[in-house]
């Protein structure tokens, strides 16, 4: 047996038992994989693991079985390899190692006598759903939420079969989407229904009853009485579909995933190799992978989301938080209607919008309810869910909602428990709301801004509740950004804090607590970011020199195309109060101003718009594309540091998360600091890595 040992593995036992199954003289094997804990622990993958797995498939065959199914604990199948004794692997030899046991034990399903199922009862992701590729029947339950290969997303490749098997079983197009698209794509998970038709399930069974279903249909594959055919796999367009993927990774991504890269060789490989010879390959790729930097800024990205995102560093007691019964928004804009849609969903409790004028109202309410609408087209509603949200959204103009009415009254801001504002992006006009509306509401409803960059404390210096006042910051679009910063004024109180971070958390945002500095952190940082690859552009550097330099990153999206997203209006408006704030590090760009002016979009159809460099004014001090990267690595650096130094978060970690979660930076980048640190960006710049070597990082 293998002399791997995981130090702080959580063993996952397979716990075999014997059933006797209507329909067949002999009794079955069922497998359970089981770790002993609850689902928020879900099964994982470590030496002890594999082992025990081993043990209990050689007992299953050693009794003659009419079949062996491997089914898991309750919601959970298994989620793959235990991450956290990826980095104790001292050397590559130790990580060839894991890759080939994994292989040879789940080899033992594929190649057994006796028919083996894999009965999908509930999550199954990586190595989990490399175990059920190999069994040669699988059922799948319609709960099972979440199903993928995300390896390629932490900086690692499906290593234990599931780049040959699965490209052979449903195709490579389906296979491409499963192991490269959908882990690049925010770690989308594939549906059930989706996972079936695509033919990664042989059969789709009702949760409620789904062992005795799977079992039931299980019998009647081995007695004869149900006959398991799938279409066969299309080989003539597997050069031409992984052809198109390296284009897309390469437009995407410019060479900064080496794990993206080794997968798709993988699946290259799975259309004419024996099995032997394509999993060798996922040995040697595995062990590669292991021992980069990408995986363990990966690793160390993963746990930031996993771990420190459900805990967030300085949030007060949850018992603090007070009920939240009634929602009241300020603006009906489409910000407004993206948050009314939210807190109507996960809070279901009523929302009231208001704006300054009927039409206004009516249009943000018409926006709520086309959104509940397109969610009911698409499967992720169902129409009695719907009807609520429908029922629960309502609106008013200004006037009505803050008339000093009977609480009780639909419209009626009165008994709001929770009043949030969405308004134009300027002091005195946030001021005025919060002036009114202190008026009508109880003296403990909490008062959130979603401001960008605007100072809480001011925003608040006026009011006689000043403490009921938080930043409530979303990020756009706010219903696929998780990130939520909590802003604490200088007076804001513990009580008002617990209440954000638990309407955060009942919102399913992953909140972040920051100090009232100008801008926050991804605001700040991004616009930082920004200022210092425009300067460039003003200086005489091409638009599109500019905008590619910082191509050997893997971004999600390009710089000019990032100022659109965001809108050219919004960035100048943000880098204005930055640069009152810090003038010497935050320039106010006058080309950036004729973009905004003149009201015309700077890329268009991923190319950049001529009519646009027309209207630059620049000089003549062109810099490289490499200086222009390394100025904006410098600038995050200085940036970064200053507001470690500030206090405006508690550690680097949470500027990490910011940007994981609210502007898209990817795993492999760790954020931004792990990346800062292993270029030496973060020592020369500052004097001092952001985290300890080996954090995020190879150890030595």
């Amino acid at each position: 047996m293998s002399a791997l040992v995981a130090p702080n593995e959580v063993v996952t036992r397979a716990l075999l038992r014997h059933v006797d199954v209507p329909g067949l003289d002999r009794r079955a094997a069922l497998i359970t994989l089981d770790n002993g804990h609850d689902h928020t622990k879900p099964n994982t993958f470590g030496p002890a693991g594999l082992a025990s797995l081993d043990e209990a498939i050689s007992a299953a065959l050693a009794a003659d079985p009419a079949f062996v199914a491997i089914t898991g604990k309750p919601y959970i199948f298994s989620v793959g390899a235990d991450l956290v004794g990826l980095p104790a692997l001292a050397d590559r030899d130790q990580a060839l190692e894991i890759g080939r046991l994994g292989h040879r034990i789940f080899a033992r399903l594929r190649d057994s006598p006796v028919p083996t199922f894999a009965f999908v009862n509930g999550a199954a992701m990586g190595g989990g759903l490399e175990l059920a590729l190999h069994c040669h029947y699988r059922t799948l339950s319609g709960g099972a939420t979440a199903l993928a290969l995300p390896e390629v997303f932490l900086g690692l490749v499906p290593g234990w079969g599931g780049t040959q098997l699965l490209p052979n079983l449903v195709g490579i197009p389906a296979a491409t989407q499963v192991i490269l698209q959908n882990p690049l794509t925010q770690n989308k998970m594939l549906k059930p229904k989706q996972a079936a038709e695509m033919g990664l399930a042989d059969v789709l069974l009702e949760p409620a009853d789904f062992l005795e279903r799977s079992l039931l249909w299980a019998a009647d594959v081995v007695s004869g009485r149900v006959t398991v055919t799938r279409p066969e796999v299309d080989r003539d367009m597997w050069a031409g579909v992984l052809y198109f993927a390296r284009q897309t990774l390469d437009q995407r991504l410019h060479g900064a995933v080496p794990a993206a890269y080794r997968a798709l060789d993988l699946l290259e490989t799975a259309k004419d190799a024996d099995f032997a010879t394509g999993t060798a390959a996922e040995d040697e790729a595995l062990a590669d992978l292991i021992f980069s930097e990408e995986l363990r800024s990966g690793l160390y990205a993963f746990d930031l989301v996993q771990r420190r995102a459900k805990r967030p560093a300085g949030a007060p007691d949850k018992g603090l938080a007070r009920p939240v019964t009634k929602v009241g928004i300020v603006g009906a804009g489409l910000m407004a209607g993206q948050l009314a849609l939210l807190f109507a969903r996960r809070l279901q409790v009523p929302v009231v919008l208001t704006d300054l004028d009927q039409a206004r109202v009516e249009a943000g309410v018409a926006y709520v309810h086309s959104q509940i609408e397109k969610q009911v087209t698409r499967g992720r509603l169902d129409k009695g869910t719907a009807a609520k949200m429908y029922g629960l959204v309502s609106g008013a103009t200004t006037a009505e909602a803050f008339a000093a009415s009977t609480p009780g009254q639909r419209t009626s801001f009165a008994d709001c428990d929770f009043v949030i504002e969405a308004v134009f992006e300027d002091l005195s006009v946030k001021k005025q709301v919060w002036a009114e509306l202190e008026k009508i509401v109880s003296p403990e409803a909490v008062l959130a801004t979603n401001t960008s960059s605007l100072s809480v404390t001011a925003m608040a210096a006026d009011l006689e509740h000043p403490q009921r006042l938080v930043g409530f910051h979303f990020f756009n679009p706010v219903a696929v950004l998780p990130l939520l910063e909590i802003v604490r004024g200088e007076r804001t109180d513990d009580a008002t804090l617990a209440t954000a971070f638990a309407v955060g958390r009942q919102l399913k945002k992953s909140s972040v607590l920051v100090s009232d500095a100008p801008a926050f952190v991804v605001n700040r940082l991004l616009t930082r970011f920004l200022g210092t690859v425009f300067a460039a552009v003003d200086a005489g550097t091409p638009l599109e020199v500019a905008n590619n330099a910082l191509d050997p990153l893997g971004l999600p999206m390009r710089p000019l195309a990032l100022l659109q997203l965001v809108g050219p209006a919004v960035a100048h408006h943000v880098a204005g109060t930055l640069h009152e704030a810090f003038p010497d590090r935050f320039t106010v760009s006058g080309n950036l101003k004729r973009i905004a002016d003149s009201g015309q979009p700077i890329v268009v159809d991923d190319e950049i718009n001529a009519e646009v460099a027309k209207l630059l004014v620049v000089g003549d001090q062109p810099l490289t594309a490499e200086q222009v990267r390394q100025n904006a690595l410098d600038a995050l650096a200085e940036e970064i540091r200053l507001m470690l130094d500030e206090g405006v978060v508690a550690e680097a970690q949470d500027i990490d998360l910011c940007l994981i979660l609210g502007a898209g930076w990817p795993f492999h980048l760790g954020g931004i600091t792990p990346y800062l640190d292993r270029t030496g960006t973060s020592e020369r710049v500052t004097g001092r890595r952001f985290l300890p070597p080996g954090a995020a990082s190879l150890p030595g």
